[in-house]
């Protein structure tokens, strides 16, 4: 038994020390549904996160503050730190991944120092899982921020509390609820809107069926596949035709993670096979554009108008949009902050935190993209959809190269 809060953060570093699997802090007045733990504790894809509900309105004694950005969680409060801008409230669980686990003993360690000293203010004894989450933001650990949807999960204070907790358990119907959840509430707009509004409901048949993320990952490249050939054949039924393939192998690309959330059917080589399939279909399409667009004509070696130099060009600006985000990532969890953690009591917010659509839409996601090739193939042809891409794309990377730069310094 640990004795107070410098005593709960000590036993919570050496925890993190023996290893070697990840380690989950939670609350001893917690009350919560199975599958609200599940939403976090069940998902081994994502590493370190917090179980967050959204609306600042909600954050209280029990539930503090945090400002969730893309989602994750960039700045967390508590009874010693402030919050700029909060958007969501923490529910006091909080997991930290096997990668994360020497920056969580630091941080425990740092923070029992300071408990210990009387350095933290008023902070209460229960406050160990809000003191380690605004650590690990301080200190440069990505943290996930997994949306609690309908499920319940909170802190009680007495019985009586206790006992209203439980009977707001038995309200809600988990199934729903975990289904829900499986929809990612940090999507793009197309994939919000114009997929997951409905999507959802094919993931219960799909369950039953017996499908597995996989096996739909392998229908929509097979979907793909079929618009790229749609596309090759360069007449305008086959255009449309083609368009509305492409959308529904985006659909289905949808699909196969709602369905893995809902099923909670993770691995490695399905996290690969999604990421690595969705760059294939992407260049499958161009090509099938570029063929269509050529029609046999070779006017030299880029094809009329150069549209084999135009599909290579939209190719490279992909790739590099891409090796921008992926590469920067790495290198912020691989790197964590210099800073003490009191060396600021509070966060300020990012220069778009007030417009979060519009940051998505700029950066032009996938949804975006596909919706994007379909409309411009569609209406009118491969030319206009290569330029439409070099354009977005092109100031999609430029934004996203300009926020990697400001945010390194």
């Amino acid at each position: 038994m640990s004795e107070g809060l410098a005593g709960d953060l000590r036993a919570v570093a050496s925890v993190a020390r023996a290893g070697p699997g990840p380690v989950a802090v939670l609350p001893g007045d917690l009350v919560a549904h199975t599958e609200a733990l599940a939403l976090l504790l069940a998902d081994p894809a994502h590493g370190t996160g917090a179980l967050v509900s959204p609306g600042a309105e909600r954050a209280g004694p029990l539930t503090p503050p945090v400002r969730v950005e893309r989602g994750r969680v960039v700045a967390a409060g508590n009874s010693f730190h402030t919050v700029s801008a909060p958007n969501a409230c923490f529910r006091g669980v909080l997991h930290v991944g096997e990668a994360d686990l020497a920056g969580l003993a630091e941080v425990a360690d740092e923070l029992a120092n300071l408990a210990q000293a009387r350095r933290l203010g008023d902070v209460r004894d229960a406050e160990a899982a809000d003191l380690l989450l605004a650590g690990l933001v301080r200190v440069g650990v990505p943290v996930r921020a997994a949306p609690l949807g309908g499920l319940h999960c909170g802190r009680v204070s007495g019985q009586l509390g206790a006992d209203a907790a439980v009977a707001k358990l038995a309200e809600v119907d988990q199934d729903r609820a975990r289904l829900a959840a499986s929809v990612k509430s940090d999507d793009g707009w197309v994939a919000t809107y114009l997929v997951s509004s409905w999507s959802r409901h094919l993931v219960r048949p799909a369950a039953r069926l017996g499908l597995t993320p996989n096996a739909v990952t392998g229908l929509s490249v097979a979907l793909a596949g079929l618009a790229a050939v749609a596309f090759s054949a360069g007449e305008r039924r086959a255009q449309v035709a083609g368009a509305a393939l492409l959308y529904l192998s985006f659909v289905l690309d949808c699909v196969d993670g709602q369905l893995a959330r809902y099923t909670r059917a993770f691995s490695p080589i399905g996290a690969w096979l999604d990421a690595t399939f969705a760059r294939v279909k992407e260049y499958l399409v161009y090509a099938g554009l570029a063929v269509g667009y050529a029609g046999g004509l070779d006017r030299g070696p880029t094809g009329p108008e150069s549209i084999w130099a135009l599909a290579v060009a939209a190719m490279l600006v992909q790739s590099m949009r891409h090796m921008i985000d992926f590469s920067y990532a790495g290198a912020r969890a691989g790197k964590p902050g210099s800073e003490r953690l009191w060396d600021r009591p509070g966060d300020a917010p990012s220069v778009l935190a007030g417009m979060p659509w519009l940051r998505k839409v700029v950066v032009l996601p996938i949804g975006e993209r596909m919706l994007l090739i379909a409309v411009t193939a569609a209406l009118y042809d491969a030319r206009v959809t290569f330029i439409a891409l070099l354009a977005w794309g092109g100031l999609a990377t430029l934004y996203m190269l300009a926020g990697r730069i400001a945010r390194s310094f």
